[in-house]
């Protein structure tokens, strides 16, 4: 039964029906209380009485309450309405990659589908780090959602079939079928144990789709199609389209190798290697697509972008971790020339003039200025003293970044910082002070107060001051805004923010 517009389900008001799958339907939802809209899916009327079909609809939300990372989709809430099923999760304002892939070559070439396959690969290595698989990665699991002033986010849904890795339940064993049999590994078709490998080998197909343009196995019936991917040499992208590089056709082998040892370790390898095959025929060109009326530092933010995508890469592959197997990890300690050392120097020089502040809190911030950090946090802007958005080039005694947060409970997060790392001094006193206490975390120590203010528009916010103690941040401090008062932005932000 679907829910009209303009009607009431669980508090959300319902604006407009997004789609639909085996599970139920989704609604672009106003939130009862917060000014956000949030993807609202609701179970089929089908499978309520059903236990098993509820339970993997609730997955969905187990699944993504573990995980924050900006490019994996974000869940909200869930709950039961009148004996319905429903999960709100982070609405993605943009296509998924199948609609990319039905608009032609001109819409997706071969290096923004390979910075797609970049972005995505991180957010099924968080997935895999966590101990989850996804199972059913494919061109329409991938959203892509543009931004007015840097490259378009992408972002990793559709945990309907997720599971944990020690859940090695396939499709002869009774777990359902592949939401997309086409880019199903062979494990998942044969009954054999699943990894993460599975999903190496799904996002090889995607990328073998978005490069060509038709799936790997064009068949007649499931049936072939499952025969192909049992026994059948993975295509050559090369051929499927000729200005693809015959470097990806070894890429795309390795990927889609019938047996998981065979395949990348992970999907940031997978991705890594798309990469190196793209670099020859790049020269110089920029991998995000801009429109001509940006100017100089915005290509220059663009391509340090992209830098900085390819160095996160290979940080994921140097130190996800390998479940199940033993697998050797590199870290920092390793020596100056590790991937995470490359990964770092790639984000400070997008930051630059201002890597002392991404330096202080790279762990909270985006990679680069124009991408997506902790909990969402994104739109980051320098301000002068007048709280007026400068250039990013200026050089200013006093830093003062101010970034945009997921509105649940976070609203903005201001770092100010003495540009000479001399020592701050403390915020003037909080308006409605609620509490103090000091604080110590493996990454260092000071002193957290939390209270309200009063907005311009009268409204009552919660809010955290931070200070840092130590020559690694002790020359800035943090303001924090959101939720309904200090206390619940202690509880729901602080605790678990990496500070």
């Amino acid at each position: 039964m679907d829910v009209a517009e303009g009607t009431t389900f669980a508090g959300y008001r319902i604006e407009r029906r997004l789609g639909a799958d085996d599970l139920g339907a989704t609604y672009l939802a106003q939130h009862p209380r917060l000014p956000r809209r949030d993807a609202l899916k609701i179970l089929s009327d089908g499978y309520a009485d059903k236990s098993d079909f509820r339970t993997r609809f609730l997955r969905e939300a187990e699944v993504a309450a573990r995980l924050q990372h900006p490019n994996v989709v974000a869940i909200r809430d869930c709950g039961d309405q009148d004996g319905r099923l429903w999960i709100a999760t982070q609405y993605v304002d943009g296509v998924d990659v199948g609609e990319l892939i039905r608009r032609g070559r001109t819409e997706l070439n071969v290096e923004r589908a390979v910075r797609i396959i970049a972005e995505a690969a991180r957010g099924l290595d968080e997935i895999h780090r966590a101990g989850l698989l996804h199972r059913d990665v494919q061109p329409g699991s991938i959203r892509v959602a543009a931004q007015a002033d840097g490259p378009e986010r992408v972002l990793i849904a559709d945990f309907g079939i997720a599971r944990d890795v020690g859940d090695v339940t396939t499709v002869a064993g009774g777990g359902g079928l592949p939401g997309a049999v086409a880019y199903a590994a062979p494990e998942q078709i044969n009954g054999a144990a699943v990894d993460d490998r599975a999903d190496v080998y799904s996002l090889g197909c995607t990328l073998y789709h978005m490069l060509t343009g038709s799936v790997p196995f064009q068949r007649d019936s499931p049936g072939a199609v499952m025969h192909a991917h049992l026994n059948e040499p993975p295509p050559r992208a090369s051929r499927g389209n000729p200005s693809v590089p015959a470097a990806f056709d070894a890429v795309i082998a390795k990927a889609m190798a019938k047996r998981p040892e065979d395949r990348y370790p992970s999907c940031g390898a997978l991705a890594t290697a798309a990469t190196a095959a793209l670099l020859p025929a790049l020269d110089t060109t920029v991998v995000a697509p801009a429109p001509a009326s940006r100017g100089p530092d915005r290509r220059r933010l663009l391509l340090g972008a992209v830098v900085v995508a390819i160095a996160v890469v290979a940080v994921v592959v140097s130190t996800v971790h390998r479940i199940g197997r033993d697998q050797p990890v590199t870290s920092a300690a390793s020596g100056p020339s590790t991937s995470v050392d490359r990964a770092t120097a790639a984000s400070a020089a997008a930051w630059s003039p201002h890597a002392t502040v991404f330096a202080a809190f790279s762990d909270l911030l985006p990679a680069t200025p124009l991408g997506v950090g902790y909990r969402e946090l994104h739109d980051c802007k320098f301000l002068d003293q007048q709280g007026v958005p400068m250039s990013f080039d200026a050089r200013v005694p006093i830093d003062r970044l101010n970034c945009t947060g997921d509105q649940d409970p976070m609203e903005q997060v201001i770092l100010t910082c003495n540009t000479d790392r001399s020592v701050m001094q403390p915020a003037a006193p909080q308006e409605r002070p609620e509490g103090a206490e000091r604080w110590t975390r493996p990454s260092g120590s000071g002193e957290l107060h939390w209270g309200n203010y009063t907005n311009r528009l009268g409204g009552s916010l919660g809010e955290l001051e931070v200070s840092f103690e130590g020559p690694n941040r002790n020359f800035c401090r943090m303001r924090v805004i959101g939720a309904a008062s200090g206390a619940d932005l202690r509880t729901r932000w602080w605790l678990d923010a990496p500070l």
